[in-house]
């Protein structure tokens, strides 16, 4: 399903506004996983997040291409999708920003641990050659 069901341009209007609300939600739960460092627990998201944003994108793209799609919907429907548009995309800022996080302190382990490395090397330990610098008591 890449379209909202929906028989009028009111009906549209609700379904998507549901639907930017249902995605704003799992953004921010992901938002807090990744801020929790708990990225792994976000997992469980992925499916959901991404055939909401799907048909999300989809609805956004034609409402460009078509703006009688959501002729008939109410002032108060209208608004209330103004601002949970604004409300998503300030979800996913903050997203973007933990995501960024994320990657600053990966890039900061993966560089400690390589340039542990050869440290390790430039003092002469070559660690694939490890087990033959240890000795071991010969078994008597």
């Amino acid at each position: 399903m890449t379209e909202l069901a929906a028989a009028n341009g009111a009906e549209r209007a609700q379904a998507l506004l549901k639907l930017t609300q249902r995605l704003t939600d799992l953004i921010r739960q992901e938002t807090s996983l990744f801020q929790e460092r708990r990225p792994q627990d976000a997992l469980h998201l992925q499916d959901e997040k991404s055939k909401l944003a799907n048909i999300y994108r989809v609805e956004v793209s034609r409402a460009r291409q078509e703006p009688q799609r959501f002729a008939g919907a109410s002032a108060p429907v209208k608004d209330a999708l103004r601002k949970a548009t604004e409300m998503f995309h300030k979800a996913l800022a903050e997203n973007g920003h933990a995501v960024a996080a994320m990657k600053t302190l990966t890039e900061g382990v993966v560089k400690a641990i390589a340039d542990e490395a050869a440290r390790q090397k430039s003092a002469g330990v070559d660690m694939a050659l490890a087990p033959a610098i240890v000795r071991w008591p010969r078994a008597r």
